[in-house]
């Protein structure tokens, strides 16, 4: 004979009152721009829609290893060694800074290319994976946000993995109306495509920006 096991043991979420709080301020937060809807809405504005979208995913996988590194305990590492802070923290924004240079390097009509095929859309989504892994403030975030919902007496690291897969659906969702919105954007500005040149210089200026932001930068939006 079985023993069923109790439902306590099996629940990785608080229940509904602590729940709908913590959507709520997920939504908040989610809502407000980052240095990852800037990231998102400058690969739509300059490569279309569909390019955003795969930079949505992208940035939200990127941010689901940065909730289980929190849960991990990699938040805590980042909190204590100023020097692995600062290493992933400079390769994030190196990265960023190497994005921009290639969209220098690359030819006038590769800012808005007429074909958008699967390898394409890989690279992109690599792009966003990477950009937002190697911010290490979004990990200390999900380190100090996550804790205010947990429940005692349950396994900490399975509610701060689940909650934090949570949050970053709720941000992917978020992410994707910045997406549909850059992009309706976008099809309207044909003719900054059309100039080619400018238009790449344009986005590289933003990429390269945003790099140095990300470098520069000491507290603020993780996400």
């Amino acid at each position: 004979m079985h023993t069923a096991l109790p439902l306590d043991h099996l629940d990785c979420l608080p229940a509904w009152p602590l729940l709908a709080a913590f959507l709520a301020a997920s939504l908040v937060l989610a809502i407000t721009p980052g240095p990852g809807v800037f990231y998102i809405v400058t690969r739509t504005l300059a490569q279309g829609r569909r390019a955003g979208l795969a930079s949505v995913a992208g940035v939200a996988l990127g941010n689901l290893g940065n909730a289980f590194g929190a849960a991990l305990g990699l938040a805590a590492l980042f909190a204590v060694s100023s020097l692995a802070f600062v290493v992933v923290k400079y390769a994030g924004a190196a990265y960023l800074v190497y994005l921009g240079v290639r969209t220098l390097r690359s030819r006038a009509g590769a800012v808005a290319p007429p074909q958008f095929g699967a390898a394409r859309a890989l690279r992109i989504f690599r792009d966003g994976f990477v950009v937002a892994l190697f911010n290490p403030k979004t990990a200390i975030f999900f380190a100090a946000f996550l804790p205010q919902f947990i429940r005692a007496g349950a396994a900490p690291m399975g509610q701060s993995m689940a909650l934090g897969a949570l949050f970053v659906a709720v941000a992917a969702c978020t992410d994707c109306g910045y997406a549909l919105a850059a992009g309706a954007l976008a099809s309207r500005m044909a003719r900054l495509r059309a100039l080619g040149t400018a238009g790449r210089y344009l986005t590289a200026s933003a990429f390269i920006g945003l790099g140095v932001l990300t470098a520069t930068s000491g507290s603020g939006r993780a996400r």
